[in-house]
């Protein structure tokens, strides 16, 4: 249901200027008002949320208990992630919303993924001076041709418009709070700061704003950003307009087609093509989720350009196509290794953005296709990686004759992210995943607006291939992994979940639920257990403690796990998610992780 409280205000110039004066910065010693502590489990009724961030759940919590429902909550708690979290999610980037509507028991949701710029060229990961593909790192990581048009601001304005019941200027009030009076920095934030230390040299306008004197934020120290501050203060006066067109669409152009780099620096920053028309005809999509039944659960997730919701779904079908009755739990994450692997080979043969590619989804979620792909599945012995894509144009359902080796889809979605996850009072569910791409985006800030812009063009792949539904082609959202889950048992929430970490992000909220449903987990022991990333390759990336406590079996069945790490991760871990169930009497449990990237923020309305 969407009531319209009573804190609903008019957007005016009278309001904009009274949220800078009521978000003046906080003295010192009222920590109170800056929250800081992390509890990963909260347990209560009458609404709740979960992120990575104290602030972010104390911006939503608050919405909440003053009468906003789940959506107004989200986007004040995404807000203030891109004050908080700025290397992971913010205007500049673009995710999913996922939204349950108690009224109407309806699942839908917002696409609001970046797009590729309409005269963006297929070769245009070619370096024009050497006829080569630019290197992965640091040209095109760090660059003006990795930014694609922004779908955050249309995604908040779009979430508001047909699911809330708060203006954008009431919205945003938390976050221009939060971005004028500081937050606490903490060992995450100068961490990714130190580990983006050089790329963010490489601009005056980032340097000024994360480096400031020099170098990052010291842990404890107040962080500000009065220019975010006033940019939200804009949108929320104007609307998303204030965004997509006038002086800071100009602005962005400029930044992305010449790019303001520093004086000396090493980095080279190849142009990018993104133009006025590509900020003024930005369009969210509403489009209809995918559904998978599970064991008696009904799983929604995000539709394509996101491939979350159709590997997640393909991987649950193909599970349940063995009965876990008496098995073991390494029995059981043999299969789950083995049907993500299946699934992440469909992924890279078929899923791309559906306006350009014909995507077979109603096959790749259909029984009878998951039927025929766990005829692949060996319970003694692994399959050796990678394993094929199935035939989407010509099954049966029977057990064909065993495949041809596959092969590996190039990874180049990076881990930095960002969750959350918001129920209300009347029962309406949230569940939002958004991002910038790269840890810091493509590392360069608008000048005087305080944020970073994305480089989530190398979500594409790197050479151009006609036949592969991932390649670049103009006005296009690249291949996310993105995953905002929710599950309904009966009609009525049971869980809903994500998390950030790129192409894990997939195989975390996988593992989740076969944690959940197939291993009686409980909600809190199902997102702090140890990971594995099935994504069929030769060799699973794993956290060590799921190697120490799984490995010795696994092995034996000829599974290669690995600690997790790449060139994307600083740390072996894997995923950061967010969660509520839902319980009888309106009992609501949020999650948080306890550990991983520092833990999160689990709140609930009214603690039991």
């Amino acid at each position: 249901m969407r009531f319209t409280p009573a804190l609903t205000i008019t957007a005016t110039s009278a309001l904009v200027a009274s949220l800078l004066v009521t978000a003046a910065p906080a003295p010192a010693d009222a920590p109170a008002d800056r929250p800081t502590g992390k509890t990963p489990t909260a347990v209560g009724t009458g609404g709740a949320v979960s992120t990575v961030d104290p602030e972010a759940s104390a911006a939503a919590l608050k919405v909440l208990k003053k009468g906003g429902n789940a959506a107004d909550a989200a986007v004040a708690a995404a807000a203030t992630l891109g004050v908080t979290e700025p290397y992971s999610a913010g205007l500049g980037g673009g995710g999913y919303f996922v939204f349950y509507d108690a009224e109407t028991g309806k699942v839908s949701t917002i696409d609001g993924r970046e797009t590729a710029p309409k005269k963006m060229p297929n070769d245009a990961f070619i370096d024009p001076a050497t006829g080569k593909p630019y290197n992965f790192t640091p040209e095109l990581v760090t660059s003006g041709v990795s930014v694609g048009t922004p779908g955050t601001p249309a995604t908040w304005e779009r979430a508001l418009k047909k699911f809330g019941t708060l203006s954008m200027a009431d919205a945003l009030k938390p976050a221009i709070k939060v971005a004028t009076r500081g937050f606490k920095v903490d060992e995450t934030f100068r961490e990714q700061t130190l580990d983006n230390e050089e790329r963010f040299r490489a601009f005056p306008a980032t340097k000024k704003l994360f480096l400031p004197k020099g170098d990052a934020p010291e842990v404890g120290s107040i962080f500000t950003n009065p220019e975010l501050a006033a940019t939200y203060a804009d949108i929320a006066e104007r609307g998303t307009k204030a965004f997509y067109r006038g002086d800071l669409a100009k602005l962005m152009v400029d930044v992305v087609r010449k790019p303001r780099t520093s004086k000396g620096t090493d980095l080279p920053v190849p142009k990018g093509y993104l133009s006025r028309s590509d900020l003024k005809d930005y369009q969210v999509l509403g489009q209809a989720p995918t559904k998978v039944s599970y064991r008696g659960y009904d799983v929604y997730g995000m539709a394509p350009s996101s491939s979350g919701g159709s590997t997640v779904g393909e991987a649950l079908n193909i599970l349940e196509r063995t009965d876990f009755t008496g098995k073991t739990p390494e029995q059981v994450l043999h299969t789950y290794l083995e049907a993500g692997a299946l699934a992440f080979a469909d992924r890279a043969k078929y899923v791309g953005d559906p306006r350009y590619v014909d995507v077979p989804l109603p096959t790749l979620l259909s029984d009878k296709y998951a039927a025929e792909r766990a005829c692949a599945i060996d319970p003694a012995k692994a399959a050796v990686k990678p394993v094929a894509a199935g035939d989407a144009a010509a099954y049966d359902g029977l057990c064909p004759a065993p495949p041809a080796s596959g092969t590996t889809d190039t990874d180049t979605e990076n881990i930095s992210t960002t969750n959350l996850t918001v129920a209300d009072k009347w029962g309406n569910v949230v569940e939002y995943t958004l991002t910038i791409e790269q840890t810091g985006g493509s590392g360069m800030v608008v000048p005087g607006h305080g944020f970073l812009l994305n480089n989530e063009l190398t979500d594409f792949s790197t050479v151009y291939d006609a036949a592969d539904p991932n390649r670049i082609q103009p006005g296009k959202r690249p291949r996310s992994s993105m995953s905002p889950t929710i599950v309904l048992k009966d009609g009525n929430p049971f869980l809903a979940l994500g998390s950030p970490g790129g192409s894990t992000i997939i195989t975390t909220v996988l593992q989740m639920l076969v944690n959940r449903i197939d291993l009686d987990m409980s909600v809190e022991q199902a997102i702090a257990a140890p990971r594995s990333s099935p994504r069929n390759t030769a060799s699973v990336s794993s956290e060590p403690e799921f190697i120490t406590a799984y490995g010795a079996a696994l092995t034996a069945l000829g599974h290669t796990l690995v600690p997790a790490g790449d060139a994307f991760t600083s740390a072996a871990q894997i995923g950061a998610a967010t969660a509520i169930e839902f319980g009888p009497g309106g009992q609501l449990t949020a999650v948080s992780e306890p550990v991983r990237r520092g833990g999160g923020s689990a709140r609930v309305v009214d603690p039991k």
